[in-house]
């Protein structure tokens, strides 16, 4: 249903440090840049190697805010591996732990997730929701 989602960041450089940093263990990549210092209009697009972006955040320096209460993007993990690793990787580069690796039954007897908040404030997930 989605082509790709867009988030507005406040610091380019340190978006796309987490964002590379986080969901590389996901196997998603940078699959485009436009990155020209001094312009406003910077930004960075995220997918599967080789593949169009799902994800793109954008530099939003004014009037930057996350979407309330209740919003968040869930990334497809591989493996819980995968998930452990994004959890980790995410707060080594300025995220914040919202809930880490672990199963959640309550959203389903194999979903395996790990939730954080990135350095913009947008909470973000990585899911395993398979039979380990």
């Amino acid at each position: 249903m989605l082509h790709h989602a867009s988030l507005g960041v406040s610091d380019i450089a340190r978006a796309a440090a987490f964002y590379d940093a986080a969901l590389s263990p996901l196997g998603y990549v940078r699959v485009w840049e436009d990155l020209r210092p001094g312009e406003a209009d910077q930004a960075v697009g995220y997918g599967p190697e080789g593949g169009g972006d799902k994800l793109a955040i954008k530099f939003r320096p004014e009037g930057q805010r996350p979407p309330g209460p209740g919003f968040h993007l869930a990334f497809t993990a591989p493996d819980r591996r995968a998930v452990a690793n994004f959890h980790e990787a995410a707060l080594n580069h300025g995220g914040r732990d919202n809930g880490g690796p672990g199963s959640r039954p309550h959203y389903g007897p194999n979903y395996y997730a790990a939730f954080v908040i990135d350095p913009d404030g947008h909470h973000i997930e990585a899911v395993f929701n398979s039979a380990p």
